[in-house]
């Protein structure tokens, strides 16, 4: 962290564009190596103030609708890719203005929106969402292989006879791993789906790859973007939004009040129900800059958000020296999925964003109020 907290608003996501372009330039030497292409997935990351940098260093965006399709579209301006479990009627004309790429989630809806696809006056790539039945997530939740799934075509349904029109095969299966669970994946793709593959443009990989975190592996993916490559002739395209945004981005937070009922409690300006939803989802315990785990150092705390919500609990936290109102606090790791999963429950303000700039420091870009809230609703 080189910015200091008390210079922002709180609470507020700071991003730090050094640290967002150290991510963008390992991802690009990737890109350099292996001539594959690599997208930014919007649904984790959507500052779009920032995607004239990303678009530098990446082919373009992944959406997931009708929306992020019309801003990756007029923010980025490179490759828009968009693929939705089912698409709508009413919005599909739309998507189609928008999007190179269209991932289709069954031979049903591409038989539904072929003619259309077909039709339209520019070329646009289509391709079906495979499911592979092999993942190595361990929580259903966020695990899209899992029994019973509603994403991608299982081998068993595949259908051979109506792929004229259809240049590629996307598969996603991992959620933040390493890569030698995408080259265990890749063998039960072409394994099961390489046959089809041999008649293919492109392959896409997906989401889940960790490719920014320190321990990642990145010759084994070299190696799998080689062999679909080499084995196929296939163009070969991933598509993180974890990992364009990891560890970049901040959020400062405020203490509030401290209390005690049973243990010391802080009471923050930041909720996690409201600001970083992920803490209940997953869930997962952020870190805190200068904090220990609980009774590492000599006070510890329980975090809670100013909601109303029993459980909008943050978690536990020690520190040297007990807390006082107006202290700053600053979460890590709270650029991806924690701004695009945000909301105004009970009323609760979102969080300002804040670009952490390499040559003026920490610029806002974008404060909240009242007006954001009552625009939601009605």
């Amino acid at each position: 962290m080189n910015f200091d907290p008390t210079a922002v608003p709180s609470p507020s996501y700071v991003v730090d564009e050094k640290l967002l372009i150290e991510n963008l330039e390992l991802l690009k030497s990737i890109i350099d190596r292996t001539n594959c292409k690599i997208l930014l997935a919007q649904k984790g990351f959507s500052m779009y103030s920032v995607y004239p940098l990303i678009g530098k260093y990446l082919n373009g965006v992944t959406s997931s609708g009708l929306l992020e399709a019309k801003l990756g579209f007029e923010e980025m301006g490179k490759e828009v890719h968009t693929y939705s479990p089912a698409f709508s009627d009413a919005e599909f004309d739309e998507i189609l203005s928008y999007s190179d790429h269209i991932v289709f989630n069954s031979f049903d809806q591409w038989r539904k929106f072929k003619d259309r696809v077909k039709g339209y006056p520019k070329k646009i790539e289509c391709g079906i969402r495979i499911n592979p039945e092999y993942s190595e997530i361990e929580v259903d939740l966020y695990n899209p292989c899992f029994a019973f799934s509603r994403f991608g075509v299982t081998l068993e349904n595949f259908e051979p006879d109506e792929l004229d029109g259809i240049s590629g095969l996307h598969f996603h299966t991992m959620c933040e791993q390493n890569s030698d669970t995408l080259a265990r994946t890749i063998e039960v793709v072409d394994a099961k789906f390489g046959k089809y593959l041999k008649d293919m443009k492109w392959i896409n990989f997906g989401g889940g790859h960790h490719i920014t975190r320190p321990d990642y592996k990145i010759e084994t993916l070299i190696e799998s973007i080689e062999f679909m490559k080499n084995k196929y002739d296939l163009d070969v395209y991933l598509e993180p939004g974890e990992a364009v945004a990891l560890n970049t981005g901040f959020l400062v937070a405020t203490v509030l009040d401290t209390m005690h009922n049973g243990m010391p409690i802080a009471i923050l300006d930041t909720s996690a129900s409201c600001h970083m939803p992920d803490v209940l989802e997953m869930p997962y315990r952020p870190e805190i800059v200068g904090a220990g785990l609980p009774n590492e150092k000599a006070v510890t705390y329980r975090f809670g958000g100013p909601t109303c919500l029993a459980g909008d609990v943050i978690g536990d936290y020690s520190f040297d020296e007990p807390l006082k109102p107006n202290d700053k606090l600053v979460f890590c790791d709270m650029a991806h999925y924690s701004m695009v999963k945000n909301n105004t429950f009970n009323g609760v303000n979102l969080p300002s964003i804040v670009l952490n700039t390499v040559e003026n420091g920490p610029k806002v870009i974008k404060e909240f109020g009242y007006e954001d809230f009552k625009e939601r609703l009605s």
